[in-house]
């Protein structure tokens, strides 16, 4: 029984990897920049923050020098539960300082849900909503970038996510390598294939008509996720804008990161339990490979979860008197599965060569398998505690302007 199960998760693990490698392929290529236009859309920014004192005065100074004419956007700090000066601070800077109390519907979703119909019942409306974090940063053509977009027909778009602080430490390190191969060879390829793009937390663009039309409805530990997953289902294809960059601040310890991963994977869990099978189906009945591939993105939390399984129960197999049985596929068909492996792996430093990434990171790829290795004990926790709702916080005390960023970025 043990041998049989063993053989499932890997047949189903290989195959996930070989489909994670033939989407790749379409990564490799940059397309062209897309069409300008001049700046006609108007905006309202956005930033999520709960006691974000020390670092939300750096993105709204950001914010207001963007190259984007001043009467097309306005910028609202949505002061979730905040204890400290965040709207003090947001109000000295003069912009909007939007505070919301709500004790037992705490974190971002709910937060973001509250600050829409607020908006909305505004004199003054906005064509698009775009939603930035308050430790980040923006490339100063952001704006004109979503402008773009909305331009060519997007109704929800994913800025490139960048790292504001990949030199800190060897987990924010981790962290940057992570994303310069996700936006590489999981975004960019979806975009070259015309496949749905998904979003990130931050640096995110929707145009105004489609919220009010199905609203937000995203309050899991994951509200990025979960609208993605629901504007697939409903047939919007969320889009990937390369030249727009947002910079995300990343915990600089191994436990911070971890409590933060955690809540991502448990947030995880509940939208893979929600949309998988529907958006499977649908994509079947459909034949539609936009859905198909959406589920199986959904699902990713479910393979770092039987790759922990699978390897234990291989460690089992292995130690257990008489345990040898009979040969899993990985003993059948090494050469398979190393080149699966190897050919992933390589990807990160080409990901990160391709990226122009500042060569003094690359030294962190000998600790990136650690990094990797730790994503499972924090899935498996995950699993087992995925009805926790309970929202977490991260702290962020780093205080970094632009031009220090891209001055790192050329170093």
């Amino acid at each position: 029984m043990l041998d049989k199960i063993i053989i499932v998760l890997q047949v189903v693990l290989a195959l996930v990897g070989a489909y994670q490698l033939f989407l790749s392929f379409f990564g490799w290529h940059r397309p062209k920049k897309k069409q300008a236009f001049t700046p006609q859309k108007s905006f309202a920014v956005l930033i999520a923050a709960h006691n974000e004192e020390q670092v939300v005065g750096a993105l709204i100074e950001n914010l207001k020098n963007l190259q984007y004419p001043k009467e097309l956007y306005d910028i609202f700090v949505i002061c979730d539960n905040c204890t400290d000066r965040t709207a003090d601070i947001a109000r000295s800077h003069a912009v909007y300082a939007c505070e919301r109390r709500n004790a037992k519907l705490r974190g971002k979703g709910y937060a973001i849900e509250w600050m829409l119909k607020e908006l909305w019942k505004r004199e003054k409306q906005y064509d698009a909503v775009v939603m930035i974090d308050a430790d980040n940063l923006v490339s100063s053509d952001f704006l004109l970038q979503m402008n773009n977009d909305l331009c060519s027909g997007s109704k929800v778009i994913q800025a490139y996510l960048d790292t504001k602080n990949p030199g800190d430490s060897w987990i924010t390190a981790s962290n940057a390598i992570s994303y310069f191969f996700s936006n590489r060879f999981w975004q960019m390829a979806r975009s070259n294939l015309k496949l749905a793009n998904f979003l990130g937390g931050t640096g995110m663009c929707f145009e105004s008509t489609l919220l009010k039309e199905i609203g937000w409805g995203a309050t899991s530990l994951v509200e990025d996720q979960e609208f993605s997953m629901r504007c697939v289902k409903m047939g919007i294809k969320p889009t990937f804008n390369y030249e727009a960059r947002v910079y995300d601040e990343k915990p600089l310890t191994f436990k911070a990161s971890a409590k933060q991963r955690l809540r991502w994977m448990q947030g995880h869990f509940e939208v893979a339990r929600h949309y998988f099978f529907p958006l499977l189906w649908q994509g079947i009945k459909e034949r539609s490979w936009v859905k198909i591939d959406a589920a199986i993105y959904s699902a990713n939390v479910y393979n770092f979860f039987f790759g922990c399984i699978l390897s234990i129960l291989i460690w089992v197999k292995m130690i257990t008197p008489g345990g040898s049985g009979e040969q899993g596929l990985y003993e059948t068909y090494p050469v398979y599965f190393h080149t699966i492996t190897i050919a992933i792996f390589a990807l990160l430093p080409i990901s990160m060569y391709m990226e122009k990434v500042p060569g003094k990171i690359y030294k962190y790829l000998i600790l990136y398998p650690i990094y990797l290795l730790s994503w499972w004990p924090i899935t498996v926790y995950a699993f087992f505690t995925q009805n926790n709702k309970q929202w977490s916080h991260t702290q962020h005390t780093r205080v970094i302007r632009l031009e220090e960023v891209q001055s790192k970025q050329v170093s």
